[in-house]
């Protein structure tokens, strides 16, 4: 008669050869070992994002859209520009926290537009107060004239090619004010230099302002101003004659007088 024989292995209970469930030493080996590798991959992959620059974080972060960055720039023409009639100018927009040149169309006469300043001026002066078009806006134009502003002939007294504005141009926001001189000493209103002589409905004299490369790249500091020349023959503006007030020149009104709404 057989014995069978009980006894201790080290990977467990035996029991003639048929005991399961039991660890063996070769099992608790290779988990350690598993486990080992597995703690050494992950501070690889920790030193690797943090040498990125990537903090590491367990919540989910979401970092929203991608930046864009708008054209600044429109091809070609639009369709309501193409059927707009007029003469093409050109007026500074605001974009990108910058000035930049828009070509457009006005409906004044090619004739005044290109020999009278102050029709000019008015054209242009609409142009800025209106708002832009869907093409200027996708490509990221705003304007920050804003109305009621109209343009007029200067005082008599004033320096040849003198503008008045129905508000002193000091009172205009600095991006508002440098669309004007840029616009203005861009085209046939300005006294060149790209410089225009602007002045407002008060008796104050009338101020020389230049459109630089550095006004157009920061449209929120104040246009700079320069000498404005010699005003013209007559009486200045704001004194008195034989208890009689100069203003404006004989047939022009002031600008500031009736604004438009």
């Amino acid at each position: 008669m057989r014995r069978r024989t009980f006894g201790r292995t080290a990977g467990g209970r035996t029991a003639g050869g048929w005991s399961t469930g039991g660890r063996s030493a070769g099992g608790r080996s290779n988990r350690g070992r598993s486990v080992g590798t597995g703690v050494l991959a992950a501070a690889a992959l920790t030193a690797l994002v943090t040498g990125c620059g990537i903090r590491t974080t367990s919540v989910p972060v979401d970092a929203g859209a991608a930046p864009s960055r708008v054209p600044c720039s429109v091809t070609g023409e639009s369709a309501s520009a193409t059927a707009a009639q007029g003469v093409p100018v050109r007026v500074f927009l605001v974009c990108g926290s910058q000035l930049e040149a828009v070509d457009r169309r006005t409906p004044l006469p090619e004739a005044n537009a290109g020999g009278d300043p102050v029709v000019t001026a008015k054209g242009l002066l609409v142009q800025l107060l209106a708002e832009p078009s869907d093409d200027e806006r996708q490509a990221g134009f705003t304007t920050a004239v804003r109305g009621p502003l109209v343009v007029g002939d200067g005082y008599e007294g004033d320096p040849a090619g003198t503008l008045r504005l129905s508000r002193q141009p000091e009172d205009l926001t600095p991006v508002a004010l440098s669309q004007i001189v840029c616009t203005f000493s861009a085209s046939s209103a300005g006294a060149g230099d790209h410089t225009v002589l602007l002045g407002g409905p008060g008796p104050y004299a009338p101020k020389r302002y230049q459109c630089t490369t550095e006004l157009k790249e920061r449209p929120e500091s104040a246009p700079p101003t320069t000498a404005p020349p010699e005003a013209t023959t007559g009486t200045p503006t704001g004194t008195e004659t034989s208890g009689t007030t100069t203003g404006p020149a004989t047939g022009s009104a002031a600008p500031g007088a009736t604004p438009a709404g």
